[in-house]
């Protein structure tokens, strides 16, 4: 039987089940939101019985971040109440389940879905450790074949785990259909996880934060030490352990601890006890942000932790010690953590006595759990954001070393592990020669199964080569005549490395390609123009020499732009001022879902300097409709509001309604299949005989343009909105997007707008208060308004 989900219900409409309804939306499938009746509710009034649901979906416009890539998607969602409403379900291919954790609620509830679903229609649960089996008794046949877990994490668009637990009685080819639908339509890394408790990645990860709680109340630490040790230090995400707990909810929390602890015996279930002092912080009625208090309070301006001796809130501090001095100038994570687990001072005692436990908990599950190590590191990669999982940990820091630590400390060493030392191996993963990556099973070395949608550059390259590199870009053969342009700068911001790259590349296609790819799998696409470079240059009133790089940035975008081989942008999370600037000439743009993308010069006292102001004014106008007036000055407000109020899209489909990419423009769901998806679209452009654009005039509101424009920004001015140097900014802007002296309505050049836009950019670069924002960007990190 062949499977397809065209129509979904999700039943339960709290955070995480409108969560997963908002993000099937995204997907495009029209999705049912069912929840009960309110008691006061009577009979016929459809708007007080659907309350709950409706509610649910409303405050998906106002929550951050945003559960809905787009407003628009909201119109998939309908709110409905499961007394009225349960008949709906036999229209449906997917019933999700995400009401209260409680056995026999659930299994209450699966009885009316049996009695009114489709044959063949699948029904999962996103429990998050309840038993899928459990679950399933006392169904019908048909049921508990479509029947599995799909356990999502909060929020669903955003965090890329979806865990798919098959029952005993579960169809294997309706697993195989939802590890490929999830990966595919959903965009979500999809692990195989058995039906223990709490799964995969809650499993150890809650096993983790309690040894780290309990590590700290042992040995005197502060939450803000304790922070400063085990977030970005280690490779994990900023809100670290107690930021995390608070974010999640310590109520939560305490309820997937319990979980395991009801289920275990012995010392496992000693750690998942609830500390008192956790018991202590429910009773108050402190569970974190939801309540405003929890490991951390803010007051004013300032983040205070809690003191868990005497429960006060007092100042965070941060753990100092050599070795964490030390690990910030080592290169490599591996090499950072090795540093860390293994120094010989507070940091390391406590980094050592969080992991080591962690570490032995994780391989004593193997084959419990999980078939293999792959999947515990991807879901604790993918749910918990870690950048290494367990087992890699445990290769950064050396199997053998650790071993013999462990062994002296009183450990057992699990037998997974000595079987790996046993057969003479030190890694759990090795790399062969040619890039491919290699796990041990137990008994042997298998490779990491791959999707070819995946394509890993890095090991790409190791395994192809390069054609040209650079200290900012290399130029990659893709296959199949498409070459890739990666930037590798750091934060892939661009000087004239990239640029001279750009250049060589375009000329390298044109002569023996199909088609190009400007992409990469950094932490962001691009975050703009080498800013440093910019400053130092300005300081140094070399101005000659800035007139020379911002000329060669936009000579460089025009030549993206009429290449007679496609040019196919691949942006990715940021892609910000020149950023965008690189992706708007592009004959294609194939962005990520979660692509953030804006024109945003402004906040270091600039415009855009490659051809962004231009091309974006192009874009609005291309976006219009044939055959109707174009009120050009209609075009030139949206295009200004968008780069005087540096807009950011908040995804990729977004990033379409903004204009920046235009209808025929793909949005790839799963991160991972970018570079892949841009490849395609290259080479279907190349087969479609893809000619490049013709030159032509564009029309501009000229003088009575500029007044309009410079009348609204004179207005935000007086009324307090903006500065004064806003307001020189916003000037030269508003000059830039008219087209100058000249008559509403006047067709002018491309090259015309550029030599404005670079005469603006370099009058700006010269002014200290933009010099004075692009030294605060610089050291801060965030926007300085003088």
């Amino acid at each position: 039987m062949g499977y397809q989900i065209k129509k979904a219900a999700v039943i339960g409409s709290g955070v995480m089940g409108s969560g997963i309804a908002a993000h099937l939306a995204n997907i495009g499938i029209p999705t049912l939101l069912l929840d009960i009746v309110p008691k006061d509710a009577e009979a016929g009034d459809v708007k007080a019985r659907n309350s709950i649901a409706q509610g649910a979906l409303e405050r998906l416009l106002k929550q951050k971040p945003a559960p809905l890539a787009s407003k628009k998607n909201l119109a998939l969602l309908t709110a409905g109440n499961l007394e009225d409403d349960l008949e709906k379900l036999k229209d449906v291919d997917w019933i999700i389940e995400v009401i209260v954790e409680n056995l026999e609620i659930k299994k209450n509830l699966y009885e009316k879905i049996d009695a009114v679903r489709t044959q063949g229609t699948i029904v999962t649960s996103n429990t998050s450790g309840i038993s899928i089996n459990e679950m399933a008794e006392g169904r019908s046949e048909d049921f508990q074949k479509h029947f599995f877990g799909t356990h999502f994490f909060n929020p669903p668009r955003y965090l890329k785990l979806l865990e798919v637990i098959p029952a005993k009685n579960t169809l294997p080819e309706v697993i195989d259909f939802m590890k490929e639908f999830g990966e595919d339509k959903l965009g979500k890394g999809v692990v195989l996880a058995k039906d223990t408790p709490n799964f995969i990645a809650n499993r150890i990860g809650t096993y983790g934060l309690l040894v780290t709680l309990r590590e700290m109340l042992n040995r005197g630490y502060s939450v803000g030490e304790v922070d400063s040790v085990t977030g970005p230090a280690i490779g994990r995400p900023k809100s670290a352990t107690f930021r995390t707990l608070d974010v999640v909810g310590l109520d939560t929390f305490g309820h997937v601890a319990k979980n395991v602890y009801d289920q275990t015996t012995g010392d496992e279930q000693k750690v998942f006890e609830t500390p008192a002092v956790l018991t202590k912080m429910l009773e108050k009625g402190w569970l974190g942000a939801k309540s405003g208090q929890g490991f951390f309070k803010k007051e004013g301006k300032e983040i205070l932790e809690l003191n868990l001796e005497t429960f006060d809130y007092e100042p965070s501090k941060k753990l100092k010690t050599p070795s964490l001095e030390m690990a910030k100038q080592t290169k490599g994570l591996g090499n950072k953590v090795k540093t860390l687990v293994y120094a010989k001072d507070r940091t390391g005692e406590l980094l050592w006595n969080i992991l080591a436990p962690t570490l032995v908990y994780s391989a004593e599950l193997h084959g419990e759990i999980a078939d293999d190590i792959v999947a515990i590191d991807q879901a604790m990669k993918w749910g918990f954001g870690w950048e290494q999982g367990p087992f890699e940990v445990w290769d950064a820091i050396g199997v053998a070393d650790s071993v013999e630590r462990l062994k002296t400390e009183g450990y057992t060493i699990p037998a997974f592990v000595q079987q790996l030392l046993d057969a003479g191996f030190t890694s759990f993963y090795k790399e062969d020669e040619d890039g491919t990556l290699n796990y041990f099973t137990g008994s042997e070395y298998k490779e990491v199964p791959t999707n070819e949608k995946a394509i890993n550059l890095k090991r790409y390259k190791k395994k192809h080569g390069v054609i040209k590199k650079n200290s900012g870009a290399s130029l990659i053969d893709l296959g199949d005549g498409i070459a890739l342009l990666e930037f590798h700068s750091p934060s892939n911001s661009i000087g004239l490395d990239i640029i001279q790259m750009i250049n060589f590349a375009v000329d390298e296609v044109e002569k023996n390609y199909k088609g190009l790819v400007i992409g990469n799998q950094g932490k962001n696409f691009c975050v703009g123009a080498n800013l440093g470079m910019i400053l130092m240059e300005a300081q140094d009133d070399n101005i000659f020499e800035l007139d020379f790089v911002v000329r060669s940035f936009q000579n460089a975008m025009m030549k993206i732009k009429y290449s007679s081989k496609p040019v196919v942008a691949a942006p990715f999370n940021m892609a910000l001022g020149g950023g965008a600037e690189v992706c708007l000439p592009a004959a294609h743009i194939q962005a990520s879902f979660e692509t953030y993308m804006g024109l945003v010069e402004v906040g270091v006292g600039l415009i855009p300097g490659g051809g962004g102001n231009k091309e974006l004014y192009m874009k609005h106008l291309k976006g219009l409709p044939n055959g109707v007036h174009i009120d050009y000055q209609f075009v030139a407000n949206k295009v200004f509001e968008s780069i005087a109020m540096a807009k950011v899209s908040t995804s990729g489909e977004e990033a379409r309604e903004n204009n920046f990419l235009n209808f025929a423009d793909g949005v790839s769901v799963n991160a991972d299949h970018l570079i892949y998806d841009a490849k395609q679209a290259a080479l279907a452009l190349y087969e479609n005989n893809y000619k490049a654009p013709v030159r032509e005039k564009i029309p501009v509101t000229g003088e009575s343009g500029y007044a309009t424009l410079l009348l609204g920004a004179e207005g935000m001015f007086l009324s307090g909105f903006i500065s004064e140097h806003d307001l020189k900014i916003a000037k030269k802007l508003a000059y830039v997007l008219s087209g100058g002296k000249v008559p509403y309505g006047t067709l002018v050049d491309e090259q015309y707008l550029l030599d404005l836009e670079r005469e603006a950019f370099l009058s700006l670069v010269a002014e200290p208060k933009s010099q004075m924002r692009m030294q605060h960007m610089l050291m801060k990190g965030k926007p300085l308004r003088n």
